[in-house]
């Protein structure tokens, strides 16, 4: 669709950005924090990149008053961090923790005397591992009690203060990365488990959102969803209907379950056939149907080609973590898609497709299936970046990323979507999970390296600025 004029962006958009506890905070011992799966898990050789750990990261949680300025004077309209579940509860439940709620007491006091909105997520992956050696974690229908409750302690704790909550981030990604490719803890390799701990998410995930409602609480609240639009690679409707089934299995299996609480069909019939599909117990279609969020929170970074996989035909192949282009494996699933190159498209280091029009697309397909307000909680560029002499880093490559993706927004609201704020990933730079230091995203370069010994001295790269100008503009002038 073409427009004459674009649409303006609303005046009370969200431009934010954002982070994880586990990536930015180090003090992994102090004050009463617990450990985490993540914790235990990083410290397995071969897991991480040179065996780097959170354990100091970028020393946000000494620091964030320095970082908070920093947003500040870039104009940031909203942030959005996690809290790590083990620093309110160490074991996952029993005492709260007082010292670990006043840290983010002060976080968010601190944001909201900056004019920056808070947004809060309340699970980025770092379960605490007492649940994990209790109970097997997300394997056991007790985290839905535990996470709830957890939930709650927050939701009373922050009443008023924090008016936009994401309740589970990227759901797809730490079930199939945990339980299916053991590239994340626990490091499973099992479909049915992988499948069953999804469903038990999603109840979890219902129960923190009716919660929510139930308290009456002042905001909004909504899951946050890695989503990777599909494409076939050309018309030959095998390819087409690979499309469509990497869709179905990979997108609606969980936007569909957010927004209706219902399962789509033709995933829910392949599971099925495979033996891979969840127990579905008395009460959990009910309890999945009445969960209304308020929004759907999207992380987008790429899309998707597909075409056709024979049932004898390609499996799960090794991401790139390690920066070398081209290193990935092929991967698919057999009998429903396997991934294939997009020639249209250019990549990262990381082979992530850089598609800003496959964001408009998703967009357009949210909107016109669910009718549902959309936060874009994460979009970003992890690449090599480099400090020059003068402490520069020119970063025009991601520059050029973001406003790309920025138009594409403005070209989605044109074609109706509803887009509440856009959070880029991410605000400094920070661990990524896999791939070290060497991953850079942030606006903020943060002076530190796989061997946890840099500075930790902040510098602004040319994107800072970039996107400072865009806030005082609205998005106007892209």
């Amino acid at each position: 669709m073409e427009h004459k004029e674009l649409t303006s962006f609303p005046k009370d958009f969200l431009w934010g950005s954002a982070s994880a506890a586990y990536q930015v905070e180090g003090a992994w011992q102090e004050d009463g924090k617990g450990e985490s799966v993540w914790d235990r898990f990083v410290r397995i050789p071969g897991k991480t990149f040179k065996g780097t750990n959170g354990d100091l990261a970028v020393d946000h949680y000494h620091r964030y008053k320095e970082d908070i300025a920093l947003m500040k004077e870039q104009g940031l309209k909203a942030y959005r961090f996690s809290v790590a579940w083990t620093r309110i509860f160490p074991n996952g439940r029993g005492e709260v923790n007082q010292a670990g709620l006043a840290f983010y007491e002060r976080l968010i006091d601190e944001l909201i005397e900056n004019g920056i909105e808070p947004m809060l997520t309340l699970y980025h992956w770092d379960l605490p591992q007492a649940l994990q050696d209790e109970y097997n974690g997300w394997e056991s229908r007790q985290i839905i009690e535990d996470f709830t409750n957890y939930a709650e302690t927050l939701f009373e704790a922050f009443r008023g203060k924090v008016h936009y909550w994401i309740s589970l981030n990227e759901q797809n990604i730490f079930t199939s990365l945990g339980y299916l490719l053991a590239a994340h803890p626990p490091g499973v390799t099992d479909p049915k488990r992988m499948y069953e701990v999804n469903h038990i998410a999603n109840l979890a995930n219902a129960s923190v959102i009716n919660k929510f409602h139930e308290l009456e609480m002042p905001g909004k609240i909504g899951p946050s969803f890695a989503y990777t639009p599909n494409y076939p690679i050309d018309s030959n409707p095998e390819n087409v209907l690979a499309a469509e089934n990497a869709e179905d299995l990979m997108a609606n299996y969980w936007m569909d379950v957010y927004m209706w609480g219902k399962y789509p069909i033709a995933a829910m019939r392949f599971l099925e056939e495979k033996g891979w599909a969840p127990t579905i117990e008395a009460g959990d279609a009910e309890l999945l149907e009445s969960a209304k969020p308020d929004f759907l929170g999207i992380n987008y970074y790429q899309t998707a080609t597909n075409a056709f996989n024979p049932l004898d035909g390609v499996g799960a192949g090794k991401m790139n973590t390690t920066g070398k282009k081209g290193s990935s494996e092929e991967t698919g699933v057999p009998g429903m898609y396997k991934k294939v190159e997009n020639p249209f498209v250019e990549r990262t280091n990381w082979d992530w497709e850089i598609d800003p029009e496959g964001l408009r697309i998703g967009l357009r397909r949210i909107t016109s299936r669910y009718r549902m307000p959309v936060l874009i909680t994460e979009n970003g560029l992890g690449e090599y970046d480099k400090l020059t002499e003068d402490k520069q880093i020119h970063d025009d490559y991601r520059i050029h990323y973001l406003q790309s993706h920025v138009k594409a927004i403005k070209e989605a609201i044109s074609d109706g979507a509803e887009v509440l704020g856009y959070c880029t990933w991410s605000y400094t730079d920070l661990l990524s999970w896999l791939n070290g230091y060497q991953k850079r995203y942030g606006f903020v370069y943060v002076d530190q390296d796989e061997t946890q010994e840099g500075s930790l001295e902040r510098y602004k790269k040319d994107s800072y600025y970039w996107y400072q100008k865009l806030i005082e503009e609205n998005g106007e002038n892209l």
